[in-house]
């Protein structure tokens, strides 16, 4: 389990989002992905920022309730995401997560988004490595 890492449980097949996407495709995003949030990034994929579920409820229903149109990413993205890199152990992983802390990490290296972990991936690996448990490959996506 030690050598373990989150290079081997990223997810690296969910699009990032890119700035100045509409709040609505972001949510068909998070929708259609079954995830709780998404890096935001340039067009050479450096971390921008990073929205979640949480954002996205609170914009569309303060946009919708003043009738102020579709907010974009930018307007309520967090602009300093923790980070992850590859090459940490997901023991090290797990023993950061805890109540209050994101649910999905960006994965980055050399400056760039390569990837997300997220908790879900992290509870797989740990129940495969303590209980010997087999999950679908789709389980460790989801969050």
């Amino acid at each position: 389990m030690s050598a373990l890492r989150v290079s081997d449980v990223m997810s690296n097949h969910i699009a990032p989002v890119r700035c100045g996407t509409p709040l609505t495709e972001v949510v068909k995003a998070l929708l259609e992905n079954h995830i709780s949030g998404l890096p935001v990034v340039d067009a050479n994929r450096h971390l921008l920022g990073f929205v979640s579920e949480q954002d996205c409820i609170h914009a569309l229903l303060v946009s919708s309730y003043h009738c102020e149109g579709d907010p974009i990413v930018d307007d309520v993205m967090f602009r300093e995401p923790l980070t992850i890199s590859p090459g940490t152990a997901i023991v090290d992983l797990a023993q950061m997560l805890g109540a209050g802390k994101p649910k999905v990490y960006p994965v980055v290296e050399n400056g760039k988004l390569i990837g997300i972990v997220t908790r879900t991936a992290v509870l797989v690996e740990l129940a495969r490595a303590g209980c010997g448990v087999e999950f679908s490959k789709r389980s460790g996506a989801d969050d």
